[in-house]
């Protein structure tokens, strides 16, 4: 399942997830993409009615997405870096999780054993236009705590900077390419039963 919380279609960002669902699909995998602009969906409104049931309020394309999700083996989240975040549409849909974090945490319904966790892939794909080091930072933390939520391991993805420098995606020397690998990579060792090699532990 590809994820991208891009507002922007077919831009940086879209053009390496697709890549990752290529290289998915051409090693066997059932790939699906969702853009999370054609989704309508209402924000998190913090009222922790989940807190008792577990269970979001709002019955929405989010809760039915979510249930997708934990339904895979393999999750690639992307977003590009706006002002040194992730964008607003992929914040809002983490935030939505809530009432899983609650099962998680909380009430104890929804666990995904360390066993099952170590061979659930989660990828975080991203582009920045600035050539900075610690442009992608601020994102690690929302991603783990995406990942630890629904029960996946985050595997090291493809984080491409310097955008404005190189002209677009098409004129980085080896994001599109690594990010068909990765795809690739990943179904062979899901099918394998074999967990992702290089983790992030931020």
């Amino acid at each position: 399942m590809g994820l991208s919380g891009s507002p922007r279609r077919r831009g940086n960002t879209e053009q390496l997830l697709d890549r990752f669902l290529e290289g998915a699909l051409d090693a066997g995998g059932l790939v699906e993409k969702v853009i999370l602009t054609q989704l309508e969906y209402p924000s998190c409104r913090g009222c922790n009615a989940c807190h008792k049931t577990g269970s979001c309020i709002m019955d929405d394309a989010v809760r039915e997405l979510y249930d997708k999700l934990l339904a895979a083996d393999c999750i690639i989240v992307s977003s590009p870096i706006y002002t040194m975040g992730i964008t607003t549409e992929l914040k809002s849909f983490i935030d939505r999780a809530h009432y899983l974090w609650v099962r998680f945490f909380v009430l104890g319904t929804h666990i995904i054993s360390p066993e099952e966790k170590v061979l659930r892939r989660g990828y975080f794909l991203s582009t920045a236009g600035m050539d900075q080091e610690n442009v992608f930072d601020t994102a690690y933390p929302m991603l783990k705590a995406l990942f630890n939520i629904l029960g996946f391991t985050h595997c090291a993805g493809v984080l491409a900077r310097n955008m404005d420098g190189y002209g677009g995606i098409t004129g980085h020397p080896t994001a599109l390419d690594d990010a068909y690998r990765i795809g690739n990579e990943a179904v062979r060792g899901i099918m394998a039963g074999l967990p992702c090699i290089e983790q992030i532990k931020k």
